[in-house]
């Protein structure tokens, strides 16, 4: 199997948590869309990454079963990763920035894929939620008073909803970006277990997402 890095992505102020995501540096030695598929289902992380040309962040990104032109914790991840100033994805090219221990990406709304944002009215009645049965991508949230500044705070979780092993998303980045679209706002996202991510809209209709990264 080729060998691969496992990163955790959006992890907590302490350290912990995050989403883990599967990096293959040596993309070019599994060139086939097919091979690459095949390894993310082997590989069983909600997604990963190939990288097919480090130098100038040329990555390819899948879940366990299908392919993503962009997806938000493989692109904060790999772009923490390889230390470049932007990543080139099959939906555009993704700029990044890095702030103390946190490395931001920027990134189109229309990029990410559909999820449905599902607003609750307390972070008590995301915990309680049940997963969901598959078919649909739900991003369940529910505003609190945990921001900072101008940032919204949000208690959030994800249901990938696709029956591939993935019941429910530890830190998703892209519907972060979606829900920050649409509140047209900054947002604190504390997802799953206690994941951490960082949002803020941008003057020019890009929206940066960002994350603490670890190994």
């Amino acid at each position: 199997m080729t060998g691969h890095e496992v990163l955790r992505v959006f992890c907590g102020a302490d350290g912990r948590f995050g989403n883990e995501l599967g990096v293959v540096l040596d993309g070019p030695a599994l060139a086939a869309r097919e091979e690459r598929q095949a390894l993310a289902g082997r590989l069983g992380f909600s997604e990963t990454v190939f990288v097919d040309d480090a130098s100038r962040g040329v990555i390819d990104i899948y879940t366990p079963t299908l392919r993503l032109p962009f997806a938000g914790h493989p692109c904060v991840g790999t772009a923490w990763l390889l230390g470049v100033p932007e990543l080139v994805t099959a939906a555009g090219t993704v700029s990044v920035r890095r702030d103390g221990d946190v490395t931001w990406i920027a990134a189109r709304a229309d990029w990410a894929p559909a999820r449905t944002l599902r607003e609750f009215g307390s972070s008590g009645q995301v915990d309680a939620l049940e997963v969901p049965p598959p078919g649909e991508w739900v991003y369940a949230w529910a505003r609190t008073d945990e921001g900072a500044g101008d940032a919204l705070g949000i208690r959030a979780r994800g249901f990938p909803g696709r029956d591939d092993g993935i019941d429910e998303d530890e830190a998703t980045g892209a519907a972060a970006l979606l829900l920050t679209a649409e509140l047209g706002r900054p947002l604190v996202v504390t997802q799953g277990r206690g994941s951490q991510i960082f949002t803020r809209p941008l003057a020019d209709g890009m929206v940066e997402v960002g994350g603490r990264v670890s190994r």
